[in-house]
């Protein structure tokens, strides 16, 4: 199993948690170009891909956003919205036509506040994104921008 299977929510969630989850999704859709969000702009919202891709950028000044990571079936777009200041921390853009599950922030923080298991469980799947992330980013970045690449010996 790869780490990215790994973080789906139908893997890192119970199945009570995921139903309780669905409950309140919507079903959304984007077309390819769509920007879903944009870093430190207000992170009140969160989708669950159903079908096709986002890509996931970083800001570089004087260039093209640096896409660090792309999210597909299953997998969890947003994290910024569980930490305050609630703001985001990348940005995301639908490289494909997506259909997914959106899910509105406040009230999964309060569902989570409500029932510490759920939150226990919410922020480790979240966390386990989030620890993949920034491993992404951070080979990227460096495959972008460092002398030798993710491979310089240290």
């Amino acid at each position: 199993m790869t780490t990215k299977q790994a973080n789906r929510m139908t893997i890192a969630l119970p199945g009570p948690y995921q139903r309780r989850l669905m409950s309140i999704a919507r079903e959304v859709s984007f077309t390819p170009g769509t920007r879903l969000f944009d870093e430190n702009h207000r992170a009140d919202r969160f989708w669950v891909v159903h079908t096709g891709t986002v890509a996931l950028d970083v800001h570089v000044p004087g260039r093209r956003a640096a896409v660090i990571d792309t999210i597909g079936a299953g997998e969890l777009v947003g994290w910024s919205w569980l930490f305050p200041p609630y703001l985001w921390h990348l940005g995301a853009e639908a490289t494909t036509p997506v259909r997914a599950y959106e899910f509105d922030a406040v009230t999964v923080r309060l569902m989570c506040d409500s029932d510490p298991r759920l939150g226990s469980s919410v922020a480790l799947w979240v966390g386990q994104v989030l620890a993949q992330r920034l491993q992404q980013a951070r080979t990227r970045l460096l495959d972008l921008y460092a002398p030798y690449g993710s491979g310089a010996p240290r």
